[in-house]
């Protein structure tokens, strides 16, 4: 009889406490872009592997992105606007 090895997932770290050169700004939609699923939702720190206080930060700066329209709300208005160009 075989035995299983159990599935150790990888440890989740917060990037921008590892990384302080790394800001949480709303100026930087590329860095924002890997936090939001392509439907426009943000992803959950359990997923990202964000700390508490990062991810608060990064949700008010993702709206505050969006509000600046730097980012889009849905894949939908990213389309519309894709095709006007």
């Amino acid at each position: 009889m075989a035995f299983k090895k159990k599935f150790t997932p990888k440890k989740k770290f917060c990037r921008f406490c590892a990384n302080k050169n790394l800001p949480v700004d709303y100026k930087r939609p590329d860095i924002l872009k890997d936090f939001i699923t392509d439907r426009g939702k943000i992803i959950a720190r359990r997923i990202t592997g964000t700390c508490a206080k990062c991810q608060r930060r990064l949700t008010l700066e993702i709206k505050r992105a969006r509000q600046m329209a730097l980012l889009y709300y849905t894949a939908t208005h990213s389309a519309e606007h894709l095709k006007k160009m």
